[in-house]
C-alpha cells in the first residue's frame, strides 16, 4: 500500500517542450497510425490471420509508437527462439509501452491474452478480435475457461501466446507475484514457457501518468523452460523458476 500511495503522489518531471510535442504532434501521429493498422487488420485478418503480411502493419505500428517519442529498443536472446515452436511467452509488465515493444521487436507471430474490458475500445477491440487475440474475463471462471480453450486452438505451427503473469502493470517497477493461469495453460498443452524481461519501460511511462519520457527499453529473451519435469504436481516450482529467470535481468 505504501508503494502505491508513494507512486500515485509522485509528479514526474516533464520537459515543457517535449510535453507540447508529445500531445500536439506525436499523439496525433500515433492516432492516425493506429487507425490505419486497425483497419488493415480488420480487413485482411479473415483471409490470412497468421501471416507475416497481416502482421507487418502492427509491427510497424509498434515501432512507430517508440520512434515518434524517441524511445530506443534493444532486444537480446533472439537465438533462444525456435521459429517453428509455439510457446507460452511470459514476462514482466512495466508499462503500456511493453505492448508496443513486443509488437515491434518480438520476431514471432503471437496472440495476446488480454482483459475483456479492452474489447470495448472502439476499433481496437474489433481489430484484436479479428486478429485472433483472446479476451479473458477473470471474474467469470466459465468464460475464463472458454478463453483458455480458444488460446489452445491458436497455439500451433509456431504461433505463440503472450501473457503477463502479474496480471497488471507494476506500480513500483519491481516484479510482482504471478497468477497461475499461464502456467496451467503451458502444462495442459505441454508447451515450453519462453520468459522475457523488459527493462526501462517503467521509466519511459509508469502507470501513474500518460506522459512519455524518451529513453532506452531493453528486452531480454531467456532460454525456454521445458514444463514436463514439473508435471504433474510441481506447478508452483515452475512458477518460481519462471519468476526467478525474469527477475534475474531486472
Amino acid at each position: 500500500m505504501f508503494l502505491v500511495l508513494k507512486y500515485k503522489h509522485m509528479k514526474p518531471k516533464v520537459n515543457p517542450l517535449f510535453f507540447i510535442y508529445q500531445w500536439f504532434v506525436a499523439f496525433p501521429v500515433m492516432l492516425v497510425i493506429t487507425v490505419f493498422a486497425a483497419l488493415f487488420t480488420i480487413v485482411f485478418s479473415p483471409f490470412s490471420p497468421n501471416s507475416n503480411f497481416v502482421y507487418a502493419p502492427v509491427r510497424w505500428w509498434g515501432r512507430m509508437f517508440c520512434y515518434v517519442v524517441f524511445i530506443r529498443v534493444k532486444i537480446t536472446g533472439i537465438e533462444n527462439i525456435d521459429p517453428k515452436q509455439s510457446y507460452i511467452i511470459a514476462g514482466n509488465h512495466q508499462s503500456w509501452y511493453d505492448i508496443f515493444v513486443l509488437y515491434g521487436w518480438l520476431p514471432v507471430i503471437f496472440k495476446w491474452i488480454m482483459k475483456a474490458e479492452l474489447h470495448k475500445i472502439p476499433l481496437i477491440g474489433k481489430a484484436c478480435d479479428s486478429a485472433g487475440h483472446i479476451f479473458m474475463n477473470r471474474s467469470n471462471p466459465i468464460e475464463a475457461k472458454k478463453s483458455l480453450e480458444k488460446a489452445e486452438q491458436q497455439l500451433q505451427h509456431g504461433v505463440s501466446v503472450v501473457i503477463f503473469p502479474e496480471g497488471t502493470r507494476t506500480y513500483s517497477g519491481k516484479l510482482q507475484k504471478f497468477k497461475r493461469g499461464a502456467f496451467h495453460l503451458a502444462t495442459d498443452l505441454q508447451l515450453p514457457i519462453l520468459p522475457f524481461t523488459i527493462k526501462g519501460s517503467f521509466h519511459c511511462m509508469p502507470r501513474t501518468t500518460f506522459n512519455v519520457k524518451p529513453g532506452l527499453i531493453e528486452v531480454q529473451i531467456h532460454r525456454p523452460i521445458d514444463v514436463k519435469p514439473y508435471l504433474p504436481d510441481h506447478i508452483q516450482e515452475l512458477i518460481q523458476t519462471t519468476w526467478n529467470d525474469i527477475n534475474s535481468a531486472l
